[in-house]
């Protein structure tokens, strides 16, 4: 089993940055890639961001490209999303996900394992 704890979210206003961090524990080890998505009320889940635990490939979701830069630290086996320049639209529940394997980076269905979320607010 892998945990996962997500952290850093908060109250900002339009522009402001934020950092998340979402600690992994149990057996990362059978993890390949760390994502993370976000929920706004009334809406989908969407994918923000993925990267691999070898730091090799990342991925982003067009919405947040420019702006958000995922980053990992194997040694504290911590993912981290820094979001700058965040927007009204950027509010939601940002999840943190794990998965053994990989297809796409982007369907929620590919991860095996879920953070229960940290609420980002930007007010305008």
């Amino acid at each position: 089993q892998v945990q996962l704890v997500e952290s850093g979210g908060g109250l900002v206003q339009a522009g402001d940055s934020l950092r998340l961090s979402c600690a992994a524990s149990g057996r990362t080890s059978n993890t390949y890639v760390m994502a993370w998505f976000r929920q706004a009320p009334g809406k989908e889940r969407e994918f923000v961001s993925g990267i691999t635990w070898t730091g090799g490939t990342t991925r982003y979701a067009d919405s947040v490209k420019g702006r958000f830069t995922i980053s990992r630290e194997n040694a504290k086996k911590t993912v981290y999303l820094q979001m700058n320049s965040l927007k009204p639209e950027d509010t939601a529940v940002y999840y943190c996900a794990a998965a053994r394997t990989l297809a796409t980076f982007l369907r929620g269905d590919e991860y095996d394992y879920w953070g229960q979320g940290t609420q980002v607010t930007v007010s305008s």
